[in-house]
């Protein structure tokens, strides 16, 4: 199991940014993301229904407290942070000790507490400049899945792409 958590999520702020952060993490191979912060159920219904609407097995949900869900976690603890290691010097230790383990990989949001980078077991980053979570999560799925995610199918599909040079097919 890949779960994501979205720390701090602010409603007015954060949607759009929390909701690519979703469905970047559902296309790319995760099959949860955890919502923290501010309740949104705009976000909780919008992701929902991608999930519904374009198959697998893809699940969202909201808990108030980030602490709890890391403390309690059982399994490798990832948080992305340009901060962190960076991403190629770490990812085959990561992807060796989480096999057969559940895996958290921690997003930040607002200012990230100090006490996440003490809880987690890797800080990583894609680079040591600023970019985007949205990036960032891109980016480290791709190296954990080794580019195997980009194939990915999604079971009960409603919606397809077929690929096509131009234009666009939804079947």
């Amino acid at each position: 199991m890949l779960t994501i958590l979205r720390l701090s999520h602010r409603r007015v702020r954060d949607a759009r940014l929390t909701t690519h952060v979703c469905l970047t993490a559902r296309a790319l191979g995760a099959d949860e993301v955890i919502l923290s912060g501010e309740r949104d159920e705009n976000v909780l219904e919008s992701v929902s229904d991608v999930a519904k609407r374009w198959g697998g097995k893809f699940k969202i949900r909201y808990e108030e407290k980030s602490r709890k869900i890391i403390e309690k976690f059982k399994g490798i603890k990832i948080h992305l942070t340009m901060y962190g290691m960076p991403v190629q010097d770490k990812i085959s230790e990561i992807k060796e000790k989480s096999k057969g383990k559940d895996v958290l990989i921690i997003v930040g949001g607002e200012k990230v507490p100090g006490e996440v980078y003490q809880l987690a077991d890797y800080n990583i980053a894609v680079t040591g400049q600023p970019h985007s979570e949205v990036a960032a999560l891109a980016v480290f799925l791709h190296e954990f899945f080794e580019g195997k995610e980009l194939t990915k199918k999604f079971g009960g599909a409603k919606l397809t792409v077929i690929s096509q040079e131009r234009g666009k097919k939804v079947i």
